[in-house]
């Protein structure tokens, strides 16, 4: 690879960064109130789960069906579920900078993050109102009777509360169950990923096997005959034709028959003038 191919692509990537910088910074001049309203939630967010665990109790583990079919990982190997939840968590935040360097852009970073935000915020909205109306005893092992975490002393000083240790005061939380914190937001990046995102697996999989086994859904534009399958349709053609002729005073019999009319007792007939007395007992 010669140094002239090198120089000329480093040029077009430094190019592409900067226009998409400009165009990101105009952006995020009009937007940036919501972003901000969701990055102070999170802060919220943490906070209210550190005052649940000023309320937590340990007491005996629940009956989960959950950790009957997938028994838990054990104390020795709780890395686990940390390192794939980072990973996630690292993995879309940098696919949500990708339009500054490659050249498939489906979306603006700035707009994508306040859509993620404003998700964010309304779940985690509903897991505090959760976990402070049912306080349940944590399953965790940092949550159990006997362990120094699962209690937390009074806070001594305001500074001890508004103060977040992290990461510990994250991973070693108790009191804030229902849901998951770390479900919401790996449900909320996937789901993102899988409306925005270039390459998903997942979801052309579902598609494929509903399209399958699922007819395509009519189009109600037509009316509701076009929903109808076609001996149906057939049918119903058929009966709307036959009720024209009955209204109009014609049957499939004679086609040439004119309808009567009765005015006074007597009868007119095929238009002719010709007079029926009605017979009176």
């Amino acid at each position: 690879m010669s140094p002239f191919y090198l120089a000329r692509s480093a040029s077009k990537v430094v190019r592409r960064i900067t226009s998409e910088t400009s165009a990101e910074l105009k952006i995020l001049s009009e937007k940036w109130r919501l972003l901000l309203a969701g990055l102070v939630f999170q802060y919220i967010h943490g906070l209210a789960a550190r005052g649940v665990h000023y309320l937590h109790r340990p007491g005996p583990t629940l009956q989960d069906l959950g950790f009957m079919i997938l028994p838990e990982l054990g104390k020795e190997r709780g890395y686990i579920s940390e390192t794939l939840f980072t990973f996630v968590f690292l993995s879309f935040v940098l696919w949500t900078f990708h339009p500054f360097i490659l050249q498939t852009k489906r979306f603006y970073t700035v707009l994508i993050w306040r859509r993620v935000l404003a998700f964010l915020c309304a779940s985690q909205l509903l897991r505090i109102i959760t976990f402070y109306s049912t306080q349940l005893p944590g399953p965790n092992y940092h949550c159990r009777e006997g362990s120094p975490l699962a209690r937390l002393p009074p806070p001594q000083n305001a500074a001890e509360v508004l103060l977040i240790n992290f990461p510990s005061g994250v991973i070693y939380g108790c009191g804030d169950l229902i849901f998951s914190s770390h479900m919401i937001f790996i449900l909320v990046f996937v789901i993102t990923y899988q409306k925005y995102g270039s390459i998903r697996y997942t979801v052309n999989l579902v598609v494929f096997f509903v399209d399958k086994k699922l007819t395509e859904l009519p189009d109600r534009s037509a009316g509701l005959t076009s929903m109808l399958p076609v001996t149906v349709k057939d049918k119903d053609s058929k009966l709307k034709e036959e009720n024209t002729r009955l209204l109009n005073g014609n049957s499939g019999d004679s086609a040439d028959r004119r309808p009567r009319t009765q005015m006074n007792g007597k009868h007119i007939e095929n238009g002719n003038h010709a007079e029926s007395q009605t017979v009176k007992t």
